[in-house]
């Protein structure tokens, strides 16, 4: 495990931010957009779809909550989500080639763009919380 790092306002507040989006991810995991969500499951996950827009979902209510609140671990959590992000990203890629529509994604070219927004978010995770820097100084 990483000791914290000092961070910056900026870097608290996104990463506060960002935290409240995966807060907002969740909810949807868990109600409202869990059919938009199984859009994102490729077919080879050997589990049920909706199992794992529900496990997900919990995963990112986690994550989410502890972005917001777990301060004196901010850096292990930023590098847990940024690992989360690796891990789902088969998802956004599954739902380019298989041409699935979903949040409004209904073009190859809409797919496409939206995986290079992937690693935007995870460097988000690790630099506001300190992540980055705590790499270097190990």
């Amino acid at each position: 495990m990483l000791t914290n790092v000092p961070t910056t306002k900026l870097q608290n507040i996104l990463r506060i931010l960002l935290g409240a989006f995966m807060v907002f991810a969740a909810i949807g995991h868990l109600t409202y957009l869990r059919s938009e969500f199984q859009a994102q499951v490729p077919d080879w996950m050997p589990l049920n779809k909706d199992l794992v827009v529900i496990l997900s979902g919990i995963v990112e209510l986690a994550l989410g909550l502890s972005m917001i609140f777990w301060k004196k671990q901010s850096v292990n959590v930023g590098i847990v989500l940024a690992i989360f992000y690796v891990l789902i990203f088969p998802g956004n890629i599954a739902q380019y080639i298989n041409h699935t529509n979903a949040f409004g994604l209904d073009t190859d070219t809409k797919r496409f763009v939206r995986l290079f927004f992937q690693p935007v978010l995870i460097i988000w995770a690790l630099w506001s919380t300190g992540a980055l820097k705590a790499f270097g100084r190990k």
